[in-house]
């Protein structure tokens, strides 16, 4: 059996599905959100059912790959759970009445009702479902009211066919409804709602804006650092002993420089050693999870606050410079946390050519998480200085190489319309479920290809591979970008991950300007090969050729202009 959730986007879906499930999924409260499939598992009446969470949709005319993915589950759905915006009912009852025409078992779950009093909305849900002639539950996916009673409910969902043929009678029957069942009084106004108009306005919404990224970048270095100060280095002091043993224990050999690597001055160094039982693990887990974890933090609490929307607005006309919609700055932001799911995020743009230039720029100048972790230890002994002119390139690269896309490539980018949901306090459970998600995302992810790394260069050590590289690409990278040969080393090790290429960078003893034209080439040369790979899947292999020649064309004329300059 299966129960399809079906609804407009923003109307609390996901987080729906996760209460009726109890499946950790990302219910963020931006439109778009839910570009995935997601299936669980709900026990009802002694019955176990396949809950199936499908894109959020306006109306059964499918224009967009997410919108035709959810009509397309329609067909195979034994019940319907409609989840209806209470406090935005006569738009969400026109994708009701087109459900109702299909003629499948459904009830309807009116959630955010613990929104509508402060709204002013009164509804008669007894009278609706009289109407309606199906059930329907007052729910709040946030705080959990109603869900039990959903869940009981399912059993009594009904078929109920209206003889509507035509979008005009469908908003006629509309207003005849919610005349009967919905009243609304003065809107009691809270503080964030008071905010939205001024934070969507340029002359304030720019200022809020750019104090929000600063409160943001201030609180993940804060987090970051407590955690790594007061958790991780103490734990690794604690293991050091142990890796000294096992050096000790394993003497001098090339299974030592694979495990522990090599020894810095005689002792073990967790940053510089590169064996797998030394940076392998250091890196990842010490260097960079403390700042990914403060990073989808901070995000988690934006997202459900109902900020993102407002900023999509805001930065609109910019993005449109660059052949995109505002709303392609969620992708962007995501792809400052891991660049995989940045990658996925840009399902929600229009068309092809959005999602290649959204999909091109990401990959070249923004950096994830973890790459901005290292450069920020790679760089911070120069202080603010080195830092700056590394992300003033990235975001000149993002500017001009979007605006030539823009006026080269063929086709157009349509208007995306957005809904701006309503500020909302953020629920700690929802923001913990994706922190922990996304978290363990990223160990899962993480380690394995750093262990890979590690292991590859010390193969391409041991076999020579390494320097014969360098020779092919001296006159490159000594003579044009002026960086010593063994920077190829950090160049093959990006393609598997950029932390870890970036943290290569150290032992060479590069002064400032090096290390700045190494940083900004490892960010923008090639993807790591997590989102390569996605990359191919959501553009395939010609758009893939095209945007890998995109990117080592701009970043070596950027490489190239930063030695000169500089």
């Amino acid at each position: 059996m299966e129960i399809l959730l079906m609804g407009n986007p923003n109307v609390g879906k996901s987080a729906l599905f996760s209460r009726l499930s109890g499946i950790n999924v990302s219910a963020s409260n931006y439109p778009g959100t839910t570009v995935e499939i997601k299936k669980g598992k709900i026990v009802f009446s002694g019955t176990t059912a396949k809950l199936i969470d499908v894109p959020g949709i306006y109306s059964l005319e499918a224009n967009s790959k997410a919108e035709k993915s959810a009509v397309k589950m329609l067909k195979k759905a034994d019940v319907i759970i409609n989840v209806v915006d209470s406090t935005n009912l006569e738009r969400n009852l026109f994708l009701t009445m087109e459900l109702l025409e299909k003629q499948v078992p459904m009830i309807i779950a009116l959630n955010f009702w613990d929104e509508t009093e402060s709204k002013g909305i009164k509804i008669n849900a007894k009278k609706l479902e009289h109407i309606l002639k199906i059930p329907v539950v007052p729910t709040s996916a946030i705080t959990g009211f109603g869900i039990k009673k959903l869940v009981s409910k399912i059993d009594c969902a009904k078929k109920e066919k209206y003889p509507i043929h035509n979008n005009k009678y469908k908003w006629e029957k509309i207003g005849e409804i919610i005349h009967k069942t919905q009243s609304i009084t003065n809107e009691k106004k809270s503080l964030p709602e008071s905010m939205k108009n001024l934070t969507m306005k340029p002359i304030t919404g720019i200022p809020f804006a750019i104090l929000v990224l600063l409160i943001v970048f201030f609180l993940i270095r804060f987090i970051g650092e407590g955690l790594i100060t007061i958790i991780f280095d103490p734990l690794f002091g604690a293991y050091l002993p142990i890796a000294e043993i096992i050096s000790n224990t394993l003497g001098e050999g090339i299974i030592r420089d694979i495990l522990i690597g090599k020894l810095v001055g005689g002792k073990i160094d967790f940053v510089q050693s590169m064996g797998l039982l030394t940076t392998g693990i250091y890196v990842p887990l010490a260097m960079v999870l403390p700042y990914v974890f403060s990073f989808y933090l901070t995000l988690g609490i934006i997202e459900d606050s109902g900020y993102l929307p407002r900023l999509a607005t805001l930065l609109d006309n910019i993005m449109h410079k660059v052949g995109l919609h505002g709303l392609s700055i969620i992708p962007m932001i995501l792809g400052l946390g891991c660049n995989v799911p940045g990658a996925l995020a840009t399902r929600v743009l229009e068309n092809k050519r959005q999602r290649f230039i959204a999909i091109t720029l990401m990959a070249i100048a923004i950096p994830c998480m973890a790459q901005i972790a290292m450069l920020i230890g790679l760089l911070g002994k120069y202080g603010v200085e080195a830092l700056a002119i590394v992300f003033l390139t990235l975001f000149m690269v993002w500017i001009i190489l979007g605006f030539i896309m823009n006026k080269t490539l063929k086709g157009d980018s349509p208007e995306i319309f957005m809904e701006i949901p309503p500020y909302r306090i953020p629920y700690w459970k929802s923001v913990a479920k994706k922190l922990g998600m996304r978290t363990n995302l990223f160990i899962r992810e993480a380690i394995p290809f750093v262990l890979l790394g590690v292991l590859l260069i010390n193969f391409f050590y041991a076999t020579g591979i390494i320097a014969f590289f360098g020779k092919i690409a001296a006159p490159i990278i000594v003579n044009l970008l002026g960086l010593p040969e063994e920077a190829v080393v950090a160049l093959l090790a990006g393609f598997l991950r950029k932390d870890i290429a970036i943290g290569m960078l150290l032992p060479l003893g590069l002064n400032m300007k090096q290390l700045i034209i190494s940083s900004v080439i490892l960010t923008m040369y090639f993807p790591c090969i997590g989102t390569f790979a996605v990359i191919f899947k959501e553009l395939g292999l010609k758009d893939t050729i095209k945007s890998v020649i995109i990117m080592l064309s701009t970043t070596l004329i950027t490489g190239i202009i930063l030695a000169i300059v500089l």
